[in-house]
């Protein structure tokens, strides 16, 4: 059996994340492995040597001719590789493979990664679904937003854990906030901002460390040089070595306006960061967060509360604790190797 990830590149972020989880986990049980990546060619994640990175396409910017060689290239790929299952980890990973394998053999899983109430197109995405064998959601929210044609024929499936974590980090923690997540309006950087402007005013000592690159990235440096704190927010940019580098930090946060499901969120609390995340639409982060537990939940776009909810971890060495302990259950729960069963029961693979 041969196993088709279909998404524009690998060029990191949650859902690349998550394919290079699954594809190494599968071809380490023997299973042929391929990435198919339709609008780029780079592989920011680590892979097993045995997994196949096709390159089918360049991004298109709206050409049509390169969406028709994209097509060509995908379709002579399935051509070649008749009977596989394709498991689409991108909407229009979906569109395009509906097109290109249309006649030929080959099973389909889609997975929906983001809140699937922003999409833009969404005719054409759920055209494609309704095409699909099974569609994978995050969240039991998600299925709202389907048609009753593509909910009954839907799975959630939650995001894994990764296996090689560093372990519970146990130590005096440093003074440091953390986040991890790309440069872009959905994650609201500028929030995060704001409220650490705030927070500092009561815990003058502390840093804030924001991994992650993206388009936003220099006026969100215009922000911090407005408010004159280039000494105190740090960008950090990616790194592939981000897990230990965060992993004696005080506390994460996650300043969503949606999320499918933040993989850095969920990395966060199976290494025992205390975690704060907004209650983002459509639940991935309530899914993994029991509020007052597990981590802290604040109202999305409130400041004053995210900024409150720093304090309260910065104040409270025993709530810090409590947060800690209890976050890192998520790594038995969540187990790759649960979440791989999973998919491969849901795309009828034994």
């Amino acid at each position: 059996m041969k196993i088709v990830f279909v998404l524009p590149d690998m060029a990191g972020g949650g859902t690349e994340r998550v394919v290079s989880l699954l594809a190494d986990e599968y071809v380490s049980r023997g299973y042929q492995v391929s990435i198919m990546l339709f609008a780029g060619n780079q592989v920011a994640y680590p892979l097993d040597e045995r997994i196949d990175v096709v390159h089918t396409g360049d991004t298109s910017g709206g050409n049509p001719l390169i969406r028709i060689k994209r097509l060509i290239a995908m379709r002579r790929y399935y051509k070649q590789n008749a009977g596989c299952t394709v498991f689409a980890f991108s909407a229009m990973g979906a569109v395009f493979s509906v097109i290109a394998a249309a006649g030929i053999p080959h099973g389909m899983l889609v997975s929906e990664r983001n809140d699937p109430g922003k999409y833009e197109h969404q005719r054409i995405r759920n055209w494609a679904y309704g095409k699909a064998d099974k569609l994978v959601l995050q969240t039991e929210d998600m299925k709202k937003c389907f048609p009753e044609s593509i909910r009954s024929k839907s799975a959630v499936i939650p995001n894994p854990v990764p296996q090689n974590l560093p372990e519970h980090y146990q130590g005096v923690r440093k003074k440091r906030v953390v986040s991890v997540a790309r440069l872009e309006k959905q994650k609201n950087h500028r929030l995060l901002i704001e409220a650490f402007a705030e927070f500092l005013k009561a815990f003058p000592e502390y840093e804030l460390h924001i991994f992650g690159i993206g388009e936003l990235e220099e006026a969100l440096k215009a922000q911090v040089l407005g408010l004159q704190l280039e000494d105190k927010i740090i960008f950090r940019g990616f790194s592939t070595n981000v897990r230990e580098e965060i992993l004696d930090s005080a506390m994460f946060v996650l300043s969503s306006d949606y999320e499918g499901i933040s993989n850095s969120m969920i990395e966060a609390l199976a290494m025992g960061i205390p975690v704060i995340s907004t209650d983002c639409p459509v639940g991935g982060s309530r899914a993994y967060i029991e509020n007052e537990s597990s981590g802290l939940l604040v109202p999305v776009g409130d400041r004053t509360a995210l900024c409150n909810a720093m304090k309260r971890i910065a104040a409270d060495e025993k709530l810090a604790q409590k947060l800690s302990d209890n976050a890192v259950k998520i790594r038995e729960t969540y187990a790759l190797s649960k979440i791989a069963d999973r998919f491969l029961k849901e795309a009828g693979i034994s």
